[in-house]
């Protein structure tokens, strides 16, 4: 499903490329670019992909709580699961290809025959590896027949199986009416295995956070008067190319900085207009998040304070979250400042939660909102970003991602101190 937020940065992204070809044209191009861009060195050289032994590990990790819930395997289909697990990178179509990981026995694949070579080659280069079963039907045969096959080959006349939250209606619904076979959530899986990163996950998040601070920075240093937000938001996309990944942001001017995702109303920047920015990039499927809010030249003094309260309510989130804390309290944490300071009661200027967990996804569990009582622990990743909105004046979200540790948590970049100084 797409989002208006995702509506928003895939238009940035899209209007970043006659800026930044991908062609033979990039070098003779790249002197086109503002100094502050064209002066940035790839990072990517820092990024290590997960490996094969880690994806074995977390398939493993996901037998045990398919057993701790008694589930007798789990259902994945194209997305950022079946890649996290098998390393799979497949689109989903109105066919099935699905991975079944069983709690025991060997993990196989239901594929189209016409794709049945590509989806081995990927298999094999996975933790799945040669000896997976692949069961391949053609177009006019009913894939559902060969999940059953798979499952009493391994001795499942009858299974319960979790279908990854993301599996279309269609596919569980399907696998629903295989003859002895119930279909559940898998979420206490996925989420069980996905929502605790480890040392690796981490770091290739803080990269990620620090190519797209970099990234901001160096399109800020060349923001001028009378660009637009697509001006802006090419600037951003060209220097996380330079950085050596793709990356954009949705920008947000004036009163439109107000809508907390935005407008697709044209926008021109001018001296005093307050900008909003939101976005990322990807290092090896891994996120960023980070907003930032800045004046082009002199803030009134009303901005800065807004701002100053701001600034305040993120750093209550951040030393709200330890282990052991529930979730909705770092909400609270934020939206306290922000109420106490005459921005409430409630939703009214603040109008969402304070941060969403991240990982592949940029948005995955858990979430740091009002009711969500489960408590953190280390390894979890959230942003952390609340806002204050003012209709038809302006906005301010201050968004970087943070780790919960051991005794706290951390931001994986600097926060933003002024309005008009953000870096």
């Amino acid at each position: 499903m797409t989002t208006r937020r995702d509506f928003v940065t895939l238009a940035a992204a899209s209007a970043a490329v006659s800026i930044v070809p991908t062609s033979a044209e990039a070098q003779q191009s790249s002197s086109a670019l503002p100094p502050a861009i064209r002066e940035l060195t790839s990072m990517r050289r820092e990024a290590t992909p997960i490996s094969v032994d880690e994806r074995r590990g977390r398939i493993e990790k996901a037998r045990r709580l398919l057993i701790e819930n008694r589930l007798d395997a789990l259902m994945l289909t194209g997305g950022t699961s079946m890649e996290y697990f098998t390393g799979i990178r497949w689109g989903l179509s109105e066919r099935l290809l699905t991975a079944i990981i069983p709690a025991r026995g060997a993990a196989f694949l239901v594929t189209p025959k016409f794709e049945e070579e590509r989806a081995m080659e990927q298999a094999h280069q996975g933790p799945l590896g040669r000896e997976a079963d692949v069961y391949a039907w053609e177009e006019d045969q009913d894939p559902y027949a060969l999940i059953a096959r798979g499952l009493r080959a391994r001795g499942l006349a009858t299974a319960t199986i979790g279908a990854e939250e993301t599996v279309r209606f269609v596919f569980a619904d399907g696998a629903a009416h295989v003859p002895g076979v119930t279909v559940v959530s898998g979420t206490p899986v996925t989420a069980g295995c996905r929502m605790v990163k480890d040392a690796h996950e981490i770091a290739l998040m803080k990269l990620a956070s620090r190519v797209t601070l970099k990234a901001y920075e160096a399109a800020w240093k060349s923001l001028r008067d009378g660009m637009t937000q697509t001006d802006f938001a090419n600037l951003v996309s060209a220097a996380h190319r330079q950085l050596g990944f793709d990356g954009s942001a949705g920008v947000q001017v004036g009163k439109y900085s107000a809508l907390p995702h935005g407008s697709a109303t044209p926008q021109t920047i001018r001296e005093g207009s307050v900008l909003l920015i939101d976005g990322g990039c990807k290092v090896e499927g891994y996120s960023s998040d980070i907003s930032r809010t800045f004046v082009l030249g002199k803030a009134t003094q009303r901005m800065k304070d807004v701002f100053e309260v701001e600034l305040r309510a993120q750093t209550a989130a951040l030393r709200a979250a330890r282990p052991g804390v529930a979730c909705e309290a770092v909400d609270a944490a934020a939206r306290n400042v922000i109420t106490d300071a005459g921005f409430g009661p409630d939703y009214k200027y603040f109008t969402h939660r304070v941060g969403h967990g991240m990982g592949m996804d940029g948005h995955e569990w858990p979430y740091l909102v009002r009711g969500n009582t489960l408590p953190l622990q280390p390894g979890m990743v959230f942003s952390d970003e609340p806002g204050i909105y003012l209709p038809d004046e302006f906005g301010v979200r201050l968004e970087d991602d943070m780790v919960i540790t051991t005794d706290g948590a951390e931001l994986m970049t600097p926060q933003s101190t002024s309005i008009e100084r953000p870096f």
